[in-house]
């Protein structure tokens, strides 16, 4: 009996056929991945979801009849179970809605001028459950998006809730997080190693009742815990 895991199966989601082939190629040409399908819009996308079963879906936003934020919420959001991951690959400088795709569910995003390797070690980053926040987008979407970041419903006893939860360690390693540090930049300016780190990140997911680490993130902005959103 072969302990070679199953291969990681893909849905490709993009309104551009050049761009579906494009990734369907990349993706195909890994040993651990396989292709399951493609769609063309956000309808598309949700029917071939539930149809298919992928372990990811590769998302665009920007999609006819149905945009990726709406598909994103219908395969991923809070009442779904046993939701794909989703990974949204987005022209960034456009789609002001990438916090949204965020909130709807998704497990991470990247440019889409991403190179091929960081496009393929996403799609494996969420397939084992981790989310993916690349540190300059989530640097640029503090910086351009704070405003959108904390609804009017967003109280101080909700902060101070957070606060109470966690640790000083903790509440210090998620500050870090929203601001867009990887694990090991955390463990460099803690002093600590990315071992501990994914310790803490563990802890503070339990403890405030988070999926990922994206849902981390947009929390700390929705409480006002980054400079910037306060």
């Amino acid at each position: 009996m072969s302990d070679t895991p199953p291969p990681i199966r893909v849905l490709v989601c993009d309104d551009q056929a050049l761009v579906r082939t494009g990734y369907a190629t990349i993706f195909s040409a890994q040993p651990d991945m396989e292709v399951v399908g493609e769609a063309e819009n956000g309808h598309e996308a949700v029917e071939a979801a539930r149809r298919l079963r992928p372990d990811v879906v590769v998302m665009d936003i920007r999609m006819p009849l149905l945009d990726g934020i709406q598909a994103t919420r219908r395969l991923a959001g809070p009442d779904v179970d046993g939701a794909p991951k989703i990974l949204v690959v987005t022209t960034f400088n456009v789609d002001a809605h990438v916090y949204d795709a965020l909130r709807a569910g998704a497990s991470g995003f990247l440019l889409k001028d991403a190179p091929p390797a960081e496009l393929v070690n996403g799609i494996r980053t969420v397939a084992r459950g981790e989310a993916l926040l690349a540190p300059a987008v989530t640097r640029h979407l503090i910086g351009h998006y704070a405003r959108h970041v904390r609804p009017a419903d967003t109280s101080r006893p909700a902060r101070q809730e957070v606060v109470r939860a966690l640790t000083p360690r903790e509440l210090e390693v998620l500050q870090l997080i929203a601001e867009g540090l990887s694990n090991a930049e955390i463990a460099a300016a803690m002093f600590i190693t990315p071992e501990t780190v994914k310790t803490y990140v563990s802890r503070i997911l339990a403890k405030l009742g988070l999926r990922d680490r994206v849902q981390a993130v947009v929390l700390a902005h929705r409480v006002g815990l980054v400079s910037g959103t306060q």
